[in-house]
């Protein structure tokens, strides 16, 4: 297997039809390469010209040594890591390929030197994260939530836990719209979420511009949408910027809690997405919800009532007590 180091054009000419997440996107990458500190590598795994293998890093180097990650910390990005697209559908070739392009691109990277450091957040398409554990790498299983969307609304909203259709049909009820927009909501979205961080202490890791250039980058190509609840009066009760692979919308940034004449309209807000889903609307390949906050258990308790499927995903990264202190500096550790 040959490994290359790939422009944004050739990688997305090498990105497979679907199997990918959105900040696999090409235009996702690029925000990604503007804002994140570091060297963007797009590495592709080929055998002759066709590419079995991609893996964006971003690579940074400072006093304590050398991370190689994917995603770097502090972009919301829940996921990132390698895609596989092998030309055999058997599972021994399968096997062989995740094998020689994991080798390939740890070798390149070379974490093998002892001040480096490799974090990979694997999107749930990566079903066989032991290449790396055989490379003395640790593992970490994560779930996420993926509600599966078709045409029957009435069958998917019955599959709902009963407290969240009373709220969504008490929501109905009340003197409320969904606007559906593009990026005109955004900024309203990012200073309603920092101001409930702020309201629990916690401090708010998103740049502004950063999401504002993410935001704009993927609306350009119908990636991105904003859903904004307003009362009566036009004011602004709750928002969601929700960002589109081909497979899956991802609910990304805002969606604080929100009760309005007693009643919470967030259950509402989403299901105006699921419905927009089921219709075709940004994408007609899109069939799932993307719900994410399945590893945070105050978070669980809400979206479990969507009746979601716990989907796992893989976490991989250098071991032994050398890198703790590395892990310290870099500020990897998630909290």
């Amino acid at each position: 297997m040959e490994i290359r180091q790939l422009s944004v054009a050739e990688w997305g000419d090498a990105l497979p039809a679907d199997g990918f997440e959105v900040f696999h996107t090409p235009a996702a990458l690029r925000v990604l390469d503007d804002h994140a500190a570091g060297e963007l590598r797009l590495y592709g795994g080929f055998k002759g010209d066709r590419p079995v293998g991609l893996l964006p890093v971003v690579v940074r180097e400072s006093a304590v040594g050398r991370a190689v990650l994917s995603p770097p910390p502090g972009f919301s990005i829940p996921r990132l890591g390698p895609l596989l697209m092998p030309a055999s559908p058997k599972r021994r070739k399968r096997e062989k390929v995740n094998a020689e392009f994991a080798e390939g691109v740890l070798e390149d990277v070379g974490v093998d030197r002892s001040l480096t450091m490799l974090r990979l957040v694997c999107p749930t398409s990566y079903p066989d994260p032991r290449p790396f554990v055989w490379s003395d790498l640790s593992l970490d299983t994560r779930f996420t939530y993926h509600l599966a969307v078709d045409g029957d609304t009435d069958a998917l909203r019955s599959s709902f836990s009963k407290s969240l259709r009373r709220e969504i049909r008490d929501a109905e009820a009340l003197d409320v719209t969904v606007e559906r927009a593009g990026t005109e909501p955004v900024q309203r979205i990012y200073d309603r979420t920092e101001e409930r961080y702020a309201e629990q202490d916690r401090g708010f890791p998103l740049d502004r511009a950063y999401v504002t250039d993410l935001t704009d980058a993927l609306a350009a190509e119908d990636r991105c949408r904003t859903y904004v609840v307003r009362g009566p009066d036009e004011e602004f009760l709750s928002g969601v910027v929700v960002l589109y692979s081909d497979d899956a919308a991802y609910f990304w940034l805002g969606g604080t809690r929100t009760v309005h004449e007693g009643t919470g309209v967030n259950g509402l807000l989403h299901w105006r997405i699921i419905e927009d889903i089921a219709a075709g609307e940004p994408r007609a390949s899109v069939d799932t919800y993307d719900l994410m906050g399945a590893n945070t258990e105050r978070l669980c308790r809400y979206k479990s009532k969507f009746g979601a499927s716990l989907t796992p995903y893989y976490a991989v990264e250098s071991g032994g007590p050398g890198m703790t202190a590395a892990k310290t500096a870099y500020r990897l550790v998630s909290r």
